[in-house]
């Protein structure tokens, strides 16, 4: 199940789980978020709380140190063994997420480029401090042009990971259409994406900003900032703007955050589109149940 930030995948994730429960299955969520893996950063992520995970686990969630670096690598392995395990149990994996990149490494055997060397992120990212994305941006269309074409020139997480790859040799121009669009997944698999008006959508953006705000979440990051939080913990949605205190700029960054989401989301072969507006989760899971597998 996928879709953007606010769109209710966790509200209709759990109405779906105890309409399965009700017939007997065992129903588990894997999350297929980059950043709700780090522990004390649960309120910026979006991490089901208590009430909710004990209607429906919930794998792969606040588990990581936030002082640790973590790759897609590392989660497709992970991933890869909770949804095989899971299975050999008879249970339900529901894979729930907002990271694409994320979902389909759960769900398809890619063949993932190589995390960077120590140092040599860290030497990047202090470049970026100094000078900026645009300049780090210009830098990289002088060395791989192809490659900084298909980059935001603001895009700073890209940038420095195509400048990485660059430096051990691996940024090599696509010869074979992405894998990353395969139709082929490890199981039969069912793929959801959800959807909303976009005034609607805003809205529940602009409400869940308030509400984490209301929850703590300032103070979280700051925690999380003086705990050393690494540079892929940083990452997550809204932690720069947060810690400055800066909470419009959070619902601006959410906001244009959930517009990438939807692009990719139209680009996932086979994906059954449901239209969320007005409707309640109940009535989405109804819809996501009596579908034809």
């Amino acid at each position: 199940m996928f879709g953007p930030t606010g769109v209710g995948k966790t509200e209709v994730a759990l109405a779906l789980a105890q309409r399965l429960r009700a017939r007997g299955e065992r129903p588990v969520a894997v999350s297929a978020d980059a950043l709700q893996v780090y522990r004390g950063l649960e309120i910026l992520t979006g991490v089901p709380d208590a009430a909710q995970r004990a209607v429906l686990e919930h794998r792969l969630v606040a588990f990581l140190p936030v002082s640790e670096r973590f790759s897609v690598a590392e989660y497709a392995a992970l991933a890869h063994a909770e949804i095989d395990g899971l299975l050999a149990e008879g249970a339900t994996p529901i894979v729930v997420g907002g990271t694409g990149l994320y979902l389909r490494a759960a769900l398809a055997e890619l063949e993932l480029r190589p995390p960077p060397p120590a140092g040599v992120r860290e030497r990047w990212q202090a470049e970026l401090d100094a000078r900026g994305p645009q300049a780090l941006h210009a830098e990289l269309a002088g060395k791989a042009p192809w490659a900084a074409e298909r980059i935001e020139p603001r895009d700073r997480h890209r940038i420095v990971r195509a400048l990485e790859l660059h430096d051990q040799g691996a940024l090599v121009p696509a010869t074979t259409p992405s894998q990353l669009w395969t139709r082929e997944t490890r199981h039969p698999t069912r793929l959801v994406g959800l959807i909303r008006d976009r005034e609607e959508l805003y809205a529940r953006i602009e409400a869940r900003v308030d509400a984490m705000v209301a929850a703590g979440v300032v103070a979280e990051v700051q925690r999380a900032h003086a705990a050393g939080a690494s540079d892929t913990a940083r990452a997550a949605l809204g932690f720069e703007q947060l810690r400055s205190g800066d909470v419009d700029a959070m619902k601006r960054r959410t906001r244009n955050y959930a517009r990438r989401q939807l692009t990719w989301m139209r680009k996932l072969p086979d994906v059954e589109a449901i239209d969320m507006t007005s409707q309640e989760p109940e009535h989405v899971a109804a819809l996501i149940d009596s579908a034809p597998a």
